[in-house]
Parts: structure tokens; C-alpha cells; sequence
């Protein structure tokens, strides 16, 4: 038997149909994920709207919640030295976000929830919360937070958060398709900053990688995709109450 979604994808209403869902003061879901941010050269640019996408579905199907379409842009500015990698103004990261709930605030929504899959996001996303005040309540995803939760045996890198072994095994459960394990490698051992191609320049890593991508895998990347998923249903449900 097919099971039926508890929410819907606010693209695919008509207005009349959104109109009808936002009346109820749901919970607008808003997945944030980049379509163009390296990540080594074992996994593609899309790689963080690929996770959003992942998490928006699965929220989707278990709850009555209005997702938004995907922001596939925002501030990245550690990526920028690595063609195809494409960054906002904080600024513009922040506003994009204020203007999107306040679009939809008119019609009955008032609590939203961002489904954020990147670190340097977190800045803007906590200025856009100033920025609403408490007139809506707006919460999001926090990377570090959720995967605090991991058990201390599953990561085995000696340093990383990107493009690394936690991310690339959680890819190698929800979208192994598109990694490529025989170009994994382990970099960005050495230096301070930014991720930076050059040496003495930040953390030097001409992968784009920093952490040890060759310990990935889709088991340890099912006990991850559980952690963010619960730690996300748990974050939208609590803006409920």
C-alpha cells in the first residue's frame, strides 16, 4: 500500500490549494542546500541540495508540514577558491530567507523551519532570526548540534567536516549514485582558515576535501541520516507546541 505524505511541496499546489494549507499555520519547511559548492573530487557540486532535498522528503512524508522550494544558494565564502563554487553576501544569505517567510506570513504561516546543511550558513541564519523578531518563530538546522549525537565509535577521521568522512558516507546511504569512492582521499591536515588550494594560505587542501573521505561508508552513513532525521523531526515539533 502506498503510503500517503503528511505535508505537502508548496510548488506543487495551486494558490488555492496554498491558500487552504498556510491558513492552518503550519510548520513551512525550507530546505537550504547548495547546487554549487565543491566537494572534493569524489562527490558533485549539488552535494548539500542533494542532502536537503533528502531531509525535505523524509519531513515531508512524516509530517504536516509546507515545504518550500529549495534555496540552493548562500553564503559559502571558504569555498569560493574552487571553480563552480558559488557564494552569496551574507547579507544577501540573510535576506533571501527574511523575505521568503515574510512572503508567506500574510497568508497564515508563522512558524518556519530551515533545513540547513551548511556551517558558515549559520551567521545569516541567525540574522534573519533578529531580523523576523518575534513576530515568527524561525529555527534551523545545526550541523554541529545534530551530529553530537553520533556514537563515539562511528567516526574514525582524526580531523574534518567537509567533503569528509561523515559527509561522504551519509551520501554513500542516501545518494550513492552519485559518489565516486575511487576518487576519495584524505586532505586538509595542515594549516588554519579557510580551505585554501595554495600552501600557507589557510588549510591546504587541492582536493577540496578536508577530512579523511576513504573511511566513508553507507552503514556508518545510515546511522547519521537517523540522527539528522530524528534530531530534525524533534526541532519541527517543538515549534508546534
Amino acid at each position: 500500500m502506498t503510503r500517503v505524505p503528511a505535508g505537502v511541496y508548496l510548488e506543487r499546489l495551486s494558490w488555492i490549494e496554498a491558500e487552504r494549507w498556510l491558513a492552518g499555520d503550519p510548520v513551512v519547511v525550507i530546505p537550504l542546500g547548495a547546487a554549487a559548492k565543491e566537494h572534493g573530487p569524489h562527490l558533485p557540486l549539488g552535494n548539500d541540495a542533494i542532502i536537503a532535498d533528502w531531509l525535505a522528503g523524509a519531513v515531508h512524508e512524516r509530517l504536516p508540514v509546507v515545504v518550500a522550494p529549495l534555496v540552493n544558494a548562500s553564503y559559502y565564502p571558504a569555498f569560493t577558491g574552487y571553480p563552480g563554487s558559488i557564494s552569496l553576501r551574507a547579507e544577501t544569505a540573510r535576506d533571501l530567507l527574511v523575505d521568503i517567510c515574510r512572503s508567506l506570513a500574510p497568508f497564515g504561516a508563522a512558524r518556519f523551519y530551515v533545513l540547513n546543511t551548511g556551517l558558515s550558513t549559520l551567521a545569516p541564519l541567525a540574522a534573519a532570526r533578529a531580523a523576523l523578531g518575534d513576530a515568527l518563530r524561525f529555527d534551523y538546522l545545526n550541523l554541529d548540534d545534530a551530529l553530537a549525537g553520533l556514537p563515539a565509535n562511528l567516526r574514525e577521521q582524526a580531523w574534518g567536516s567537509h567533503a569528509d568522512e561523515i559527509e561522504t558516507s551519509l551520501m554513500l546511504y542516501i545518494a550513492p549514485e552519485v559518489v565516486d569512492m575511487s576518487r576519495a582521499v584524505d586532505d586538509g591536515a595542515d594549516g588554519d582558515g579557510r580551505l585554501s588550494r595554495t600552501r600557507g594560505a589557510g588549510i591546504h587542501s587541492p582536493s577540496g576535501v578536508y577530512g579523511q573521505a576513504t573511511l566513508a561508508s553507507a552503514a556508518k552513513g545510515e546511522v547519521i541520516a537517523r540522527l539528522l532525521l530524528e534530531h530534525v523531526l524533534a526541532q519541527i515539533e517543538a515549534l508546534t507546541g
